[in-house]
């Protein structure tokens, strides 16, 4: 539960269907903002544009007649800064905190927003606002450069910028967090673990009880707990479930009927997990967190104009800019008279750190004969090893 001197005043946008008109939503997404009440008022971000009004209605009646006296930026991108023209606006007197590179891309999206008061703090620099202290850190690159944190000491509040933010409305259950949080994190965050362990390590050294992220629930107790758990083990680039991902890209159903004959393969010889995604109809985002969270992978695809089907090279340059790493790959290629898929997957493959390729490489003579099968047990036994 917040302390008493904290009002929540974010905005739930359940009509979202694509966050970053990319990423499916179907439950919405937040954005979360806050205001500290004290000597004097911090309001925590804005909201994203779509939700402007909503804020600054929620924003003037948790003020109950004050003025805040600071706007804290932690993040600059359009969802949590959106309406700081608009704050800016109604509230001239009041003083813009952020790092010196936000305040530079603040003047890049609106400059009549950066004609104002501002302020920029730097890593361990506080900020007084009567009975509470509200102490800065950097944290570049989760997921932009200029990105802050924010540490209550007297509350033991951490406001984490998009660090454990998660898809959806506010709403869900922490217990609910994991789900949404990990397809959040290995699309949003994933490629930037580095940064991410630097934070983490930042936050060992602070004694968080309440994290309020930019999107998603607080997190306090075991919701707190497994979140800092999971992300030791995110940004470890670590394997999360003991499993395998077979995905595959079929343009009449050859290979699709290869993918779920490999993963029958895999329960039978007793595989913990086994998903089979089809990466021409499946939500791409939802493959990506499996191909993180188990880190052992098969590839099936069809070859296509002398290379592969384009949803696998999709999928196979996705993670090459996610940063995908620590990994075990199989590749099966179908073809009707110049298989070409297993080289092109193989390109797209090889340049990742530290992920072997197994043996044997298959080739599907556009349909799988029972002669494939003992090919296909020798892959299947390789990735079980």
């Amino acid at each position: 539960m917040l302390p008493a001197n904290f009002r929540y005043i974010g905005c739930d946008d359940a009509d979202l269907d694509l966050f970053e008109s990319q990423y499916v939503t179907p439950e919405g997404m937040c954005y979360n903002s806050y205001v500290i009440r004290d000597e004097k008022i911090a309001v925590m971000d804005s909201v994203d544009p779509r939700k402007t009004q909503e804020w600054l209605h929620k924003l003037e009646n948790a003020l109950e007649g004050r003025q805040p006296d600071y706007l804290i930026v932690q993040h600059m991108e359009p969802d949590h800064s959106g309406s700081i023209s608009a704050f800016r606006q109604a509230y001239p007197d009041a003083t813009i905190v952020a790092s010196a590179k936000a305040l530079q891309f603040l003047a890049q999206f609106n400059p009549a927003a950066n004609m104002g008061k501002t302020q920029a703090v730097k890593e361990g620099e506080t900020l007084s606002l009567g009975q509470h202290t509200l102490q800065f850190f950097s944290a570049p690159m989760v997921h932009w450069p200029e990105v802050i944190v924010t540490y209550c000491p007297e509350d033991k509040v951490l406001f984490s910028a998009d660090a454990f933010g998660k898809f959806g409305v506010k709403g869900a259950e922490p217990d609910d967090w994991a789900c949404e949080a990990r397809r959040y994190y290995f699309n949003i965050c994933g490629k930037y673990a580095n940064p991410v362990s630097t934070l983490l390590k930042k936050v060992k050294n602070l004694d968080v009880q309440t994290i309020c992220p930019l999107h998603g629930p607080e997190l306090e107790g075991k919701g707190l707990t497994e979140a800092l758990h999971l992300y030791n083990i995110w940004s470890s680039n670590e394997i999360e479930t003991d499993g395998v991902l077979v995905a595959h890209a079929s343009i009449h159903g050859n290979t699709a009927r290869v993918a779920r004959r490999l993963g029958e393969m895999l329960e039978a010889k007793g595989a913990n997990k086994v998903v089979v995604a089809d990466l021409c109809r499946e939500d791409m985002a939802e493959v990506i967190e499996d191909a993180f969270r188990m880190r052992k992978v098969i590839l099936c695809a069809s070859t296509y104009d002398g290379d592969v089907f384009p949803p696998m090279h999709q999928f196979l340059w996705k993670l090459q800019m996610k940063a995908f790493q620590n990994a075990t790959v199989g590749l099966v290629e179908n073809g009707t008279w110049a298989p070409a898929a297993a080289k092109a997957m193989r390109t797209l493959v090889e340049p990742l750190k530290n992920v072997t390729i197994l043996e044997p490489v298959i080739s599907i003579k556009s349909t799988m004969r029972d002669e494939d099968i003992p090919q296909l047990e020798a892959l299947v036994d390789s990735m079980l090893k």
